[in-house]
C-alpha cells in the first residue's frame, strides 16, 4: 500500500473517532495526530486545515450513499411514471443498509454523532459545511416530490420530507436499542422489512392531506 494513503486513511479514521466522541472544538489536530501515529505535517499536506479535514471526514462517508441515492434516481426518471414510494425508497434504503451493515454500521453511527455536533455547534459555517453535503441530494428528491405531488406549497414538501429525515435518523441513532424496546416485534437488522415500512410510513405522510389552520391558531 503506498504509504501516503496509509497515512491519509489513519488521519481520516483517527478524526472521525475522536470528532464523533468530543465534537469538533474540542478535538485539536494534535490528538488526531496522536491518535493517527501521524505528524502535523502531514495532516497540512493531505489536508491543509481543520475545516477541510472535517469536510473529508464527512464526504467519505456520505458520497457513496449520496452518489447511490443519485443514480436510483436518475434510473427512476428514465421511466414514464415515478410513484412517490418509490422516490421514497431511493433516498431511504442506502442509508439505512448501511446503517445495518456490520461492516459499516459503526462508521455511520460516527456521522450521525457528528451530525449532531453540528447541528448544535454555534459556528454556521460547520453548519454549512454539513448542510452542503446534502445539496444535489435535497434540491433532486424535493424536485421529484414536487413532481408528484403538485398541490403540496414547496414549504409544506420540505416540512414532510425534514419529518422524514428525522423518522430516519431517529431509526439509526435508535438502532441498538429498537429490538429490545419493542421485544423482538421490530429488528432494524431486517432491512428490506425496515425500509418497507418506512416508505409506507412517510409516503402516506407526504399524501396527507392539508389541514386548514382554525382562527385560533389551532389546526
Amino acid at each position: 500500500m503506498d504509504n501516503r494513503l496509509d497515512t491519509k486513511e489513519r488521519i481520516l479514521d483517527a478524526a472521525e473517532r475522536l470528532f464523533a466522541e468530543q465534537g469538533f472544538a474540542a478535538t485539536s489536530l494534535r490528538a488526531i495526530t496522536s491518535g493517527a501515529e501521524a505528524n502535523l505535517a502531514a495532516v497540512n499536506y493531505h489536508f491543509g486545515s481543520k475545516e477541510a479535514l472535517i469536510a473529508a471526514v464527512f464526504s467519505r462517508r456520505l458520497d457513496p450513499i449520496n452518489q447511490e441515492r443519485l443514480a436510483w434516481l436518475d434510473r427512476l426518471e428514465q421511466s414514464a411514471t415515478v410513484e412517490v414510494e418509490q422516490i421514497l425508497e431511493a433516498f431511504l434504503d442506502p442509508p439505512l443498509r448501511v446503517s445495518q451493515d456490520p461492516h459499516k454500521g459503526e462508521a455511520l453511527l460516527h456521522v450521525a454523532q457528528m451530525i449532531g455536533h453540528a447541528t448544535s455547534h454555534p459556528d454556521p459555517s460547520l453548519r454549512d459545511l454539513l448542510l452542503s453535503q446534502f445539496d444535489d441530494v435535497v434540491n433532486r428528491f424535493t424536485a421529484a416530490l414536487g413532481r408528484c405531488l403538485p398541490q403540496l406549497e414547496p414549504a409544506e414538501l420540505l416540512w414532510r420530507f425534514l419529518f422524514m429525515i428525522g423518522s430516519m435518523a431517529h431509526t439509526m441513532a435508535m438502532s441498538n436499542d429498537i429490538k429490545q424496546l419493542s421485544k423482538g416485534v421490530c429488528d432494524p437488522q431486517q432491512v428490506d422489512g425496515l425500509v418497507a415500512s418506512m416508505v409506507a410510513f412517510n409516503a402516506a405522510g407526504f399524501r396527507a392531506p392539508l389541514r386548514t389552520p382554525q382562527p385560533n391558531g389551532r389546526g
